[in-house]
């Protein structure tokens, strides 16, 4: 199956529902009850089945048109965790998992799928407490280096908590950039959430700092602001120094239901936003039906266009 269009991409996240591609995990009481020799062994062995993984990820995306795969924040279990973190070296055959990752990345680089991050929501880079935001740098400066290695373009946050001043937590966010890599900032990106940041809170930033904006639309339903989806859209792509990549999803229980925040298994192609269709663009598939929900999406997209 091919794509929408030979402009439009979309994207898979994470995981999948019915293919047998599964990625490990464990847990920091498991790991802390090993003794240290024995939990790096099963780490690396978790390491490298999660990079084996990433490759079937990667060649059924090629297989069935789909241009973009989000990577799991714990690709590399426990890897930031303050007792149970490691480095790449500390592992047996740490060097030969990350040239199983890089192969992904050549991968992926050969066969024209775009892959990203979209690290976990205690990734907070404007919290009023240090030791947050420290935790914070540290996360994404893990998530940014297996990105080099996988050849990902994006790693995606959100703005944070509001703190009863907004202007002042993204005055904090601005200031917190200065303390990231070369290698992150290169890849940072900020999406508007449902609850706090709208697009025209975060565009003034985005266009203060070179940040991206990932202008997600069922966020933007669920907290609107001044602008059309339109006018956030190309606004949103003008912060873009190279492919944009924007984010959908549909409401679980429509758009009059209790939670419309709440993700559906599938995409109502009516969500699907009509000034995205003519553009060159990255669109992640928000939706607990995962593949299904991107090829279905696909499908109707195609049928829509006709």
């Amino acid at each position: 199956m091919k794509n929408t269009s030979s402009k439009i991409r979309l994207g898979l996240c994470c995981q999948f529902l019915e293919e047998p591609i599964k990625f490990r995990n464990t847990t920091v009481k498991a790991n802390s009850q090993m003794e240290r020799t024995a939990a790096l062994e099963k780490l690396a062995r978790l390491c490298r089945e999660n990079a084996l993984a990433l490759q079937s990820s990667l060649e059924f995306c090629a297989s069935h048109g789909i241009g973009c795969f989000r990577i799991n924040s714990q690709i590399l279990p426990l890897k930031t965790h303050p007792e149970c973190g490691y480095a790449m070296s500390d592992l047996p055959e740490g060097a030969e998992i990350v040239k199983l990752f890089q192969e992904c990345g050549s991968f992926a680089r050969e066969q024209n799928i775009r892959t990203c991050f979209h690290p976990d929501q205690f990734v907070v880079l404007n919290s009023p407490r240090p030791d947050v935001v420290t935790r914070s740098i540290e996360e994404l400066e893990y998530q940014s280096e297996v990105a080099e290695w996988v050849n990902a373009d994006v790693v995606n946050i959100h703005g944070g908590g509001g703190y009863g001043d907004k202007p002042a937590a993204l005055k904090r966010f601005a200031k917190n950039l200065k303390r990231l890599s070369r290698r992150v900032r290169s890849r940072l990106t900020v999406e508007n959430d449902d609850k706090t940041y709208t697009p025209s809170d975060l565009l003034p930033l985005c266009q203060e700092t070179g940040i991206p904006l990932v202008y997600d639309a069922h966020h933007h339903r669920c907290l609107p602001d001044d602008l059309s989806i339109e006018a956030a859209t190309e606004q949103a792509l003008q912060t873009w120094n190279r492919e944009p990549l924007f984010h959908i999803s549909s409401p679980l229980e429509g758009w009059q239901g209790p939670r419309p925040n709440r993700h559906h298994d599938f995409i109502d192609s009516q969500d699907f936003p009509h000034c995205w269709e003519s553009l060159e663009l990255t669109v992640e598939v928000e939706a607990k039906a995962k593949e299904q929900a991107v090829l279905k999406l696909m499908q109707s997209l195609c049928t829509r266009n006709k």
